[in-house]
């Protein structure tokens, strides 16, 4: 649907309507990349707090999943998982998809970023590499978010 189309709705509800994005949808996507980011952080650790509490001669399915069930790092992870999923949703109701895609993609950085200074992971320099050509592809697509109307009319 044209973004001239939401024009009627009330500004917090609706898209720029001069094909720019609005400042809000930038804050939304970076909530929305910290809290998934942070949610793998919990989830990594939790997990792996898991299959060390578990005894490897009991690698039952169930003991894992009960284990995994009452930690609270898992259940936190889960929860910042949610938020991000809801804060992507409210994200495609204000942006394009192939804007949103791209940009929600620098949680690939934060991902390397907190597993390697939260979970002490190492990271090594080809992984960083392929994180800063992802950070290119990001920027590019920054960039062309204001060109979305001359797009529009070519």
């Amino acid at each position: 649907m044209p973004v001239a189309a939401y024009c009627h709705l009330p500004e917090v509800c609706r898209p720029a309507c001069d094909g720019n994005v609005p400042i809000r949808t930038y804050i939304v996507l970076a909530i929305a990349v910290l809290s998934q980011a942070a949610g793998n952080v919990f989830l990594s650790k939790g997990m792996k707090d898991v299959a060390s509490a578990v005894q490897s001669a009991d690698i039952s399915f169930l003991p894992l999943i009960l284990q995994a069930a009452g930690s609270p790092l898992i259940w936190s992870g889960t929860g910042l998982l949610i938020i991000f999923f809801v804060l992507f949703l409210t994200v495609l109701s204000l942006a394009d998809l192939s804007f949103v895609l791209p940009v929600i993609s620098i949680e690939v950085i934060a991902n390397v970023a907190f597993a390697s200074y939260f979970l002490n992971e190492p990271v090594s320099t080809v992984r960083w590499l392929g994180t800063a050509l992802i950070s290119l592809g990001v920027i590019l697509v920054f960039r062309s978010a204001g060109n979305k109307q001359e797009a529009d009319e070519g």
